[in-house]
């Protein structure tokens, strides 16, 4: 130790040094101060005035500053300011804790890191000098050179930017956001990972997701989620909802392309429908149904082994239904049902509505034609009997859920039963099952609807 001048208690073995004090150990840290008491016996020293703690890495300066010789620590309580010598970061505190042999940092209240590109403010700090790691223990908010980011505990690397995140985490980078219990940040590898109550969204293509797990990747242009997963697309004038056991969004400059597998099914105003895996080109505007699906538009219940579907935003264009291809209407709740049935049909639909049906091979329809009677004070509809007909081929014109026009192309064939007459074997068409159970009735009621997770067993039993 140096100084201007120094007293020396031996009894108690204390010395008090004033003026332009200076400690130097083992060549490697150097202390200095306007003034100090240090003891001898508990190898405590007090420093005040000025106070510098520097070695070959880091500057530490406050002004007074508690320092144990025997553990190598020190801390100060007023406020301190410690700079690295070569990485040019600066950390700020009210209180602070540090170990110099370890490069082992705490801080506490209005702790403030700034680095190259980063810049740190959370409550409480412990910083890992030689992995250039911090770790958090209270609400944090960091930024970043390309994100924004906030939590309440966790840690974070400033050399590569990489970090777990934990409790209300949330990362905001370009158009992308995602918050979550738990978030994983590689930025090296471009990717994010969350767990809990995963929320993320891309406001660019007005599409946001939600789960309990997630995956994204700017490198590989792919977002992927699982656990009570949902996919939600702003359209015009709707929002489309996909729910299934795993959703994988895959992103490029021509190519977006939305894939939701097991258990799938979609809710928006206009219709909604179930399949076991659901396919959504969001430049087509066209969805892929697989495996057994159903569609609900207005009255109508579509059904087959595979659709697909043109729209324009949130309006059906055309379902193209293929193998044992059904449609069903019900005009009386649990009594009667417009059907048309066939190998394959192209539905074709005016603001979410059926309104034309080109059935090709073993084309069925079963309707129940109304007979209007109109007096002056009176409108009255009765139903006239139930038309059965076949043909290999049928164009059938619909309004309201109404066949008001049948176009047989193929070898005709038919019957009229009046209603008195109606036998219940030769009500519906082969196959018919009308399961309005099934259908999403809100975008809560995707997750795990109480029969969703039967619906392909119950389609190929039926089929």
């Amino acid at each position: 130790m140096y100084c201007d001048s120094a007293i020396y208690n031996k009894k108690k073995n204390i010395v008090r040094a004033y003026g332009d004090v200076h400690i130097n150990k083992r060549d490697t840290l150097n202390l200095f101060c306007d003034s100090l008491q240090y003891n001898g016996k508990t190898q405590m020293a007090k420093l005040w005035g000025n106070v510098r703690v520097r070695d070959r890495e880091y500057k530490l300066t406050t002004d007074s500053l508690d320092y144990d010789a025997k553990l190598s620590q020190a801390s100060y309580r007023y406020g301190g300011r410690v700079e690295g010598s070569k990485s040019r970061e600066v950390l700020t505190s009210r209180v602070g804790y540090f170990h110099p042999d370890t490069k082992n940092f705490f801080f506490s209240k209005d702790v403030k890191y700034v680095g190259t590109d980063i810049h740190m403010t959370t409550d409480t700090l412990r910083y890992l000098y030689s992995k250039q790691t911090a770790y958090f223990y209270g609400p944090t908010d960091i930024k970043a050179k390309e994100a924004l980011m906030h939590c309440e505990s966790g840690w974070y690397n400033t050399e590569t930017e990489e970090g777990t995140l934990e409790k209300n985490a949330w990362i905001s980078k370009d158009s992308s956001y995602i918050s979550g219990d738990t978030l994983i940040y590689q930025p090296l590898q471009g990717s994010y990972t969350g767990f809990g109550n995963v929320y993320y969204i891309d406001s660019t293509e007005d599409l946001s997701f939600t789960g309990n797990y997630a995956f994204s990747s700017d490198s590989l242009h792919y977002t992927l989620l699982t656990g009570d997963a949902i996919a939600t697309k702003m359209m015009k004038d709707d929002t489309l909802s996909i729910h299934a056991d795993t959703l994988y969004n895959y992103k490029t400059d021509s190519i977006e392309v939305l894939k939701a597998y097991n258990k799938a099914a979609l809710y928006s105003d206009g219709f909604q429908a179930v399949a076991d895996s659901i396919v959504y080109d969001k430049n087509m505007g066209c969805l892929e149904l697989h495996r057994s699906p159903i569609v609900w538009s207005k009255d109508a219940e579509l059904k087959g082994a595979f659709m697909d579907m043109e729209l324009t935003d949130s309006i059906i264009n055309r379902v193209n239904i293929y193998e044992k291809a059904t449609i069903l209407m019900e005009i009386e709740p649990s009594l009667y049902y417009n059907q048309i049935a066939g190998s394959n049909i192209n539905a074709y639909f005016k603001n979410n509505e059926i309104h034309q049906a080109y059935v090709n091979g073993n084309a069925m329809t079963i309707f129940y034609p109304e007979d209007e009677k109109s007096t002056d004070s009176t409108y009255t509809k009765r139903r006239k009997g139930m038309n059965r007909l076949y043909s290999s081929d049928l164009r059938i014109d619909l309004d309201s859920s109404e066949i008001v026009g049948i176009t047989y192309i193929k070898q005709p064939d038919g019957a009229m039963y009046p209603m008195s007459k109606i036998e219940k074997d030769e009500q519906f068409v082969p196959g018919f099952n009308w399961k309005p159970h099934l259908r999403p009735s809100s975008k809560s009621d995707l997750i795990a609807p109480k029969e969703l997770a039967v619906i392909v067993e119950e389609a190929e039993i039926e089929n």
